[in-house]
């Protein structure tokens, strides 16, 4: 069992391209957008990145381990949904999270009024209070993948204390 005075911090990040006939997902908001993020699921970088610093924190490796692209049950799959599985198989292992704080990089649409809905879907789907889940949002100023419009990235930090 873990060691019940220390508390762990993982670090998440993930990357998507953006492409035209998919819906632009994050944090398990679909946001208006004439692109979205190309996946084997839905896609939703967000969720993604704070699965994998979930799973850092808890020691379980990351979310290719535990819900592989290569797995057809996986085709299609609500990241939302997953984040959960997560939680579950941290709670197994003896860790719950109490906070996360994440960054979106993504050139276009603004984020700002999609926010307040993306930090209560993670704060349901981590089952921890709104007020232990922050989401930021940055623009690639015009450089690099994000800034060409390319695609998003995202970065999360999740902090576990054990059960």
């Amino acid at each position: 069992m873990p060691d019940a005075a220390v508390p762990r911090t993982g670090i998440g990040w993930d990357t998507h391209r953006l492409v035209a006939g998919r819906p632009l997902v994050l944090g398990g908001v679909t946001v208006p957008s004439e692109l979205g993020l190309d996946g084997h699921s839905d896609a939703d970088v967000l969720t993604h990145a704070v699965i994998d610093a979930l799973l850092g924190a808890a020691g379980l490796g990351d979310i290719g381990e535990h819900f592989p692209d290569t797995d057809e049950a996986f085709r299609g799959a609500d990241s939302m949904v997953l984040l959960r599985e997560a939680v579950a198989r941290c709670a197994a292992a003896g860790w719950r999270p109490v906070h996360a704080d994440a960054t979106v990089l993504l050139e276009r649409p603004k984020l700002l009024p999609h926010k307040p809905a993306m930090r209560a879907n993670l704060a349901a789907g981590l089952g921890v209070g709104e007020d232990a889940v922050n989401v930021k949002a940055t623009r690639g100023e015009g450089m690099g993948p994000v800034g060409r419009g390319e695609g998003a990235v995202a970065q999360a930090v999740v902090t576990c204390v054990p059960v």
